[in-house]
């Protein structure tokens, strides 16, 4: 698997040492909002990890290889390119065969990252149980992969065009902790409410260190699958939505994207676009700030994890 990553010098050096890295997924740069925003969005993401004293390593795949962190270069390759792939977990392999340009989901992202050794990820939102997916079973592989693969990832829920009751059933029954950041209630990405209640909670990055530590011992002594961590921060107070407002925005972007025919892995990006239209860009601008408030949470955590394991005896 080593041939076949490339890490740039800075986060292969923090690693060595020990240092924090937070990973980031380049889907929201190649798929998920529009350009110029999307290459600005980017670099204010890893801004803020660096801001707190981690290094951000944004994946994807270029030449053939997953590279763990790309450079300024390259995110705005990512970022002007079209045609880019979508890679999850599923792809890696066609994608690297083909080489062509790929960009990582959250699964992609997790799966890569935990090879690099990176164990903390911001993202937006995460996918999950799709509505009507009981009877498509249209589910996203970003659970599947958070059941077995050791990786905190830092977001703001599952992405509100989902079905959160279930996304939540199905992340309970494939044992992966969810816990709020300062909530004791689900977030709904674009809202800060959903009236899901939470069973965990933490409201310090040096909380959500140590339960990642813990987490991670309980999966070397074989407790179960070796299952991440999600942590739900809600969106800034300042751009979030009413969860109402939502829901009618969603109902109309369905609408739209059924009348379109829209399918498979371009109902995310139509429904999210088609929702930032309708709502004058108010959901667009929650996004760009959620997803600047969690890589500035993941660097936080992942300093206060440095700091937990460097405390532990030799």
């Amino acid at each position: 698997m080593n041939s076949l990553l490339s890490i740039r010098d800075d986060v292969a050096a923090a690693l060595s040492a020990g240092a924090p890295v937070v990973a980031l997924e380049s889907t929201v740069i190649a798929q998920g909002l529009p350009r110029p925003q999307n290459l600005e969005t980017a670099r204010k993401m890893e801004a803020a990890v660096r801001k707190v004293g981690a290094i951000p390593a944004t994946i994807g795949i270029l030449g053939g290889k997953i590279v763990i962190g790309l450079s300024d270069e390259q995110l705005a390759f990512f970022a002007n390119c079209d045609g880019v792939a979508k890679v999850s977990p599923a792809d890696f392999s066609a994608v690297i065969a083909a080489g062509v340009p790929g960009a990582t989901t959250v699964a992609g992202t997790m799966f890569a990252a935990s090879r690099a050794g990176i164990p903390i990820l911001a993202t937006g939102g995460i996918g999950g149980v799709h509505r009507g997916g009981e009877d498509s079973l249209d589910i996203s592989a970003d659970l599947t992969e958070l059941a077995r693969t050791q990786v905190a990832v830092v977001c703001s829920g599952a992405k509100a065009i989902l079905d959160l009751p279930r996304t939540l059933e199905v992340l309970e029954t494939l044992a992966v902790p969810v816990v709020g950041f300062g909530t004791s209630e689900f977030p709904a990405f674009y809202s800060q409410e959903s009236g899901l209640p939470l069973l965990h909670r933490v409201d310090t990055p040096e909380e959500a260190a140590n339960l990642v530590h813990v987490q991670w011992e309980l999966g070397h002594l074989g407790h179960g699958t070796r299952a991440g961590i999600l942590f739900a921060q809600p969106p800034p107070q300042a751009c979030s939505l009413p969860r109402a407002e939502v829901e009618s925005l969603v109902a109309q972007s369905l609408e739209s994207a059924e009348a379109y025919g829209v399918q498979g892995k371009g109902v995310t990006p139509f429904l999210l676009q088609d929702m930032a239209k309708r709502s004058g860009g108010r959901t667009l601008q929650a996004n760009i700030a959620l997803l600047i408030a969690n890589a500035d949470l993941a660097g936080r955590i992942a300093v206060a994890y440095c700091a937990v394991r460097s405390a532990l005896p030799r």
